[in-house]
C-alpha cells in the first residue's frame, strides 16, 4: 500500500468540495471547483472523467452543465472513491513496495502493516462522503492549500 497519489489527493479533494458545497442547480462547474481549490482544471477534468466512468459522478455538457454525484453522498463510501482513484489493489500492496509480499514471504513490517491496512479498509468502508462533507461544513477543516 502507498500514500495517495496526486490523482487520489486531487480527486478526493475535488469530490469533497462537490459534497461540502453542493450547487444550487443540479451541476457544479469543474472550473469553479478547480479555481476554488487551486488545482489544474485539466487534471481535475481528467480525474472527474474517471470517476464518471466508475459511476460515482455524472456529467452534463453545456452552459449550465458540470458535474454531480451519481447517487446520494450518504451512499458513496470513501472506500469506493479510493479504489476508483487508486485502483482495486490499493489495500493489497506492501508498505515497502516489495512484490509478492505475503504470509509465505513477508517483509519486515508485513504483520504490522496487515493490521493497519485492515483498520484503514474498515474505516474507509464505514465513512460516507456525506459524513466528510458535513465535517467540512461544520468544523474547522479545510480542502485548499
Amino acid at each position: 500500500m502507498k500514500a495517495l497519489s496526486q490523482v487520489g489527493k486531487y480527486g478526493l479533494r475535488a469530490l469533497l468540495y462537490l459534497v461540502a458545497y453542493p450547487p444550487e442547480n443540479q451541476y457544479l462547474s469543474i472550473r469553479q471547483i478547480s479555481d476554488d481549490l487551486g488545482l489544474s482544471f485539466h487534471f481535475v477534468t481528467k480525474i472527474f472523467r474517471e470517476l464518471t466512468e466508475k459511476g460515482i459522478l455524472v456529467s452534463y455538457r453545456g452552459p449550465s452543465g458540470g458535474i454531480a454525484l451519481a447517487k446520494p453522498a450518504e451512499e458513496i463510501m470513501l472506500i469506493e472513491v479510493i479504489k476508483a482513484l487508486e485502483g482495486e489493489d490499493f489495500f493489497d500492496k506492501c508498505l515497502l513496495g516489495l512484490p509478492h509480499c505475503g504470509s509465505a514471504k513477508p517483509c519486515p513490517v508485513h504483520e504490522f502493516w496487515k493490521e493497519v491496512k485492515f483498520q484503514l479498509h474498515q474505516n474507509f468502508s464505514e465513512t460516507s462522503l456525506a459524513l466528510l462533507g458535513e465535517k467540512i461544513r461544520t468544523q474547522e477543516v479545510r480542502l485548499d492549500e
